[in-house]
């Protein structure tokens, strides 16, 4: 079972990203602040978890939280600043919308900076080691999932209802044949040799 809380001193919120490795779509982000001493024994990292196990944990996570928010970050945003900043404003943004404030912050990953001064720790894997953090990967990726499936019905030969905009054979295969849409993350390899590609407007 993963841990609670990394101290009892102050307030924590889990942060979170998803969709960091894709070809299109923004990319999300969610901070939860769990109860103290909160427990749950199939809540883990979102990647573990079936869809149908991420929808039920996202409907508990959304109810027991002490407070929870999600943001994203556009494809326009991600190609002028890069992913990496990308994924750190869209944290940002999402501890910035809680309705309490953490007194520190468990980031998944090992690179953060707070926009707000609030203290952080960064922990590699944070979201197979504690609930917050797998409870924001949970929203992050099943809210993340609902924006791809929506602007899949726009484009519906990319497949993104399935692939969810990651380098799949199959999406990429659709970048070769039909070009590159709005939705497209221009400054990434879209495909393994870059071609000139037919940007949509």
């Amino acid at each position: 079972m993963l841990a609670s809380f990394f101290q009892h001193e102050y307030l924590e919120a889990g942060c979170d990203e998803a969709g960091r490795g894709c070809l299109a779509g923004p990319v999300f982000a969610a901070a939860v602040i769990l109860p103290p001493d909160y427990r749950h024994e199939l809540m883990n990292d979102s990647k573990q978890l079936s869809a149908h196990q991420r929808e039920a944990l996202r409907k508990e996570i959304e109810l027991d939280a002490v407070a929870w928010a999600v943001a994203s970050v556009d494809e326009q945003e991600i190609d002028r600043i890069n992913i990496l900043n990308a994924s750190i404003k869209a944290m940002n943004m999402a501890v910035e919308e809680l309705k309490v404030q953490p007194g520190l912050l468990l980031i998944d990953g090992n690179r953060f900076q707070s926009h707000s001064g609030i203290p952080y720790r960064c922990f590699v894997k944070g979201d197979a080691r504690f609930l917050s953090i797998a409870a924001a990967s949970i929203l992050a990726k099943t809210y993340r999932d609902d924006h791809m499936r929506r602007i899949g019905e726009e484009y519906p030969q990319y497949g993104w209802e399935k692939n969810k905009g990651y380098p799949t054979k199959a999406h990429r295969e659709a970048i070769r044949l039909y070009g590159v849409t709005p939705y497209h993350r221009k400054t990434f390899t879209l495909l393994p040799v870059q071609l000139e590609l037919d940007f949509k407007k």
